[in-house]
């Protein structure tokens, strides 16, 4: 195992280093610098993140548009199905698992490594991206998908001049910000008229979930924050998803520890001790019977 401090994150300076030995095949649709990523369609970058043995977390802010066909990838626990005409936004703290690329995949987007000058003071941030939603994915029409892919080819037209414009940068950086907001309050209006109580329950739930159940581990801690019994929320959980609330806490603990595992080199007994398990020998018992290979094996195959 490499002897880092730590974690090995998917950051962008990672992915740049990925993409140094491909930089020949990726020149024309990559950008890199110390605070910017910008990706322009490249399918072949996807494919090679999906090699470094996922799943990853991420520590920053990724914006992008699906313009042509689709992928399947876990993203906090839950699987989505994300096809062309779709705005993704994935922020600090995201845990993704690639799972699969249709053949003619066409993606474009950009990422801002926490070195990038916000283009909002940290009380003036838009909702959809001071911290309250870890990630989102929007399903939108034909002029909000071209609105943002204007704004895109516009960064992707600055970045690529000669010299590095960071205010003009910022500015569209803002630009795209405010325009995924929009569009994100509007979902979220859309869903408070037409869904369900139970997808509701359900989607906070989840939200909670990823928010503590590194720490938090009982269905109790849950139901209590969102004034409920514990009964009922196990019930409303099962009806909307499939799956007892219990199952979805230990995917988010298990989803964690291989992430520990595969990109870290702490020691096991340190991942089930900032896991919150009580013992090594406990957190051994639940990787085991949660995947079928011990916490060493598990890295080892990594």
């Amino acid at each position: 195992m490499p002897k880092s401090l730590e974690p090995k994150l998917m950051t962008l300076s990672r992915m740049r280093t990925l993409f140094e030995s491909h930089s020949e095949e990726l020149r024309e649709s990559v950008f890199f610098n110390s605070e910017l990523a910008v990706i322009h369609g490249a399918s072949s970058v996807f494919r090679l993140i999906m090699q470094q043995n996922p799943p990853f977390s991420i520590n920053d802010y990724r914006l992008g548009i699906i313009t042509q066909g689709e992928f399947c990838v876990n993203i906090n626990l839950v699987e989505k199905h994300i096809k062309a005409g779709s705005l993704v936004f994935l922020g600090p703290g995201t845990v993704i698992h690639p799972v699969d690329i249709s053949p003619d995949l066409q993606a474009y987007g950009f990422g801002l490594s926490n070195d990038f000058p916000m283009p909002f003071a940290h009380d003036a941030m838009p909702n959809a991206f001071n911290g309250q939603v870890r990630d989102f994915q929007l399903s939108v029409g034909k002029d909000d998908i071209d609105t943002a892919f204007h704004i895109f080819e516009t960064l992707w037209h600055v970045v690529r001049q000669p010299i590095y414009n960071r205010q003009l940068v910022s500015d569209l950086v803002a630009a795209q910000m405010h325009h995924y907001d929009a569009l994100y309050h509007r979902h979220l209006a859309h869903l408070q008229k037409n869904q369900s109580r139970e997808q509701t329950i359900f989607d906070r739930f989840i939200y909670l979930v990823n928010l503590y159940a590194v720490h938090q581990h009982q269905i109790g801690f849950y139901a209590s924050h969102m004034c409920l019994t514990e009964r009922y929320l196990g019930t409303t959980v099962r009806c909307a998803s499939g799956i007892t609330a219990k199952e979805w806490i230990d995917r988010a603990l298990i989803m964690r520890a291989q992430v520990e595992l595969r990109h870290t080199d702490r020691p096991v007994a340190r991942i089930s001790e900032d896991l919150s398990f009580p013992n090594p020998s406990f957190f051994c018992k639940f990787f085991h019977r949660m995947t079928g290979l011990t916490p060493q094996k598990f890295r080892m195959d990594g």
